[in-house]
């Protein structure tokens, strides 16, 4: 059952872009800092954990999950560093993300010609 919710979850959420994009006709960049600036809000009001004890992958894999991880990491070293652990938290959890699409991004330009 874990596995049907975690893709009826993931669905809603890209259904939902999708229609921020077709419907409302927002670019795609609208679209991410929605998702980014969503996911931190659910995060500041303690939602987007137990949106994830419940969904599972379905909540962790899209954007809104990036946008809880960027908060989440910079609280955590707030309470530990004070104000310069707010820059070190955002980079803790996100960094292997963040890494792995500029690494994917290059490989993938030295593959493919850009249309110019």
């Amino acid at each position: 059952m874990e596995y049907v919710i975690a893709f009826v979850v993931g669905g809603a959420i890209c259904i939902i872009g999708q229609l921020l994009l077709d419907v409302v006709k927002l670019t795609p960049a609208h679209v991410m800092s929605i998702f980014v600036v969503t996911g931190s809000i659910l995060d500041g009001f303690d939602i987007y954990d137990n949106f994830i004890e419940f969904a599972g992958a379905g909540a962790t894999v899209p954007i809104l999950s990036f946008g809880h991880s960027l908060l989440h990491g910079a609280m955590h070293q707030a309470h530990e560093h004070g104000f310069i652990g707010i820059g070190m938290g955002i980079f803790e959890l996100t960094s292997a993300g963040i890494s792995s699409a500029i690494l994917f991004a290059f490989l993938v330009s030295l593959i493919f010609k850009p249309k110019g």
